[in-house]
C-alpha cells in the first residue's frame, strides 16, 4: 500500500524521516509538496498522522507520542469558536504572557500544544482529550484563566481518584484483606 501527503515544509519533515521509519517501519519517497508513505495500512495511517503534526509545527519528538495507544492529534480552529474579529488577542489569551497559561495547561493535562495562525493542534492521550479540548474552548470564548484552571485541576483529581482498571468487579471486602 502507498499513501500520498500534501506538506507545506517539506524540509522538516525529510529532517523527521530517519525517526519515524524507524519507530514505524515504513518508507518515505519525497515529491516537491507531498511525502509518499509506503507500508502497512497501520502503518501508513500512523505515519500521515505523525506527518501532518510535524507539518504543523510540531517537534518530531512529539509528533512521535502519536505512536503510543490513546495518543491523539486533534485541531480546533480558533474562528469556528468565536465571534470576536481580534483573534490575534484570542490567541494570546492561550498562549500567555511569556507561554506561561500554554505551559499551564500542558502540565495539568499532559497535552502538547502549538498555535499556528487561527488553529490550535493538540496531541493528548484520549483520556484527556476532552478535558484539554474544553479548556481550550472555554479560554477562545472568554473565560477567566483562573476558571480554566480550576477545571482542570478539578479534573486531574477525578481522573487520579478513579481507578481506571476496576470496572466494578473487586470484591472490596476482598481487597481489604
Amino acid at each position: 500500500m502507498t499513501r500520498r501527503i500534501g506538506v507545506k515544509n517539506i524540509r522538516k519533515i525529510k529532517q523527521a524521516v530517519p525517526l519515524i521509519e524507524n519507530k514505524i517501519k515504513v518508507h518515505f519517497s519525497f515529491g516537491s509538496d507531498y511525502v509518499i508513505v509506503t507500508g502497512s495500512v497501520e502503518s501508513e495511517f500512523l505515519a500521515e498522522e505523525i506527518v501532518t503534526a510535524i507539518d504543523f509545527g510540531f517537534d518530531s519528538e512529539d509528533a512521535i507520542l502519536l505512536k503510543n495507544d490513546g495518543f491523539l492529534l486533534k485541531f480546533i480552529d480558533i474562528k469556528d469558536n468565536t465571534n470576536r474579529n481580534n483573534l490575534k488577542d484570542v490567541r494570546a489569551r492561550i498562549i500567555g504572557r511569556e507561554g506561561r497559561v500554554k505551559k499551564a495547561i500542558e502540565n495539568l493535562t499532559g497535552a502538547v500544544l502549538v498555535i499556528k495562525d487561527n488553529t490550535v493542534a493538540i496531541i493528548v492521550d484520549d483520556l484527556h482529550l476532552d478535558t484539554t479540548t474544553q479548556a481550550i474552548k472555554t479560554l477562545i470564548h472568554g473565560t477567566k484563566h483562573g476558571t480554566v484552571f480550576s477545571y482542570l485541576e478539578r479534573q486531574n483529581r477525578t481522573f487520579k481518584t478513579t481507578d481506571i482498571e476496576d470496572l466494578g468487579l473487586k470484591d472490596p471486602k476482598k481487597d481489604l484483606t
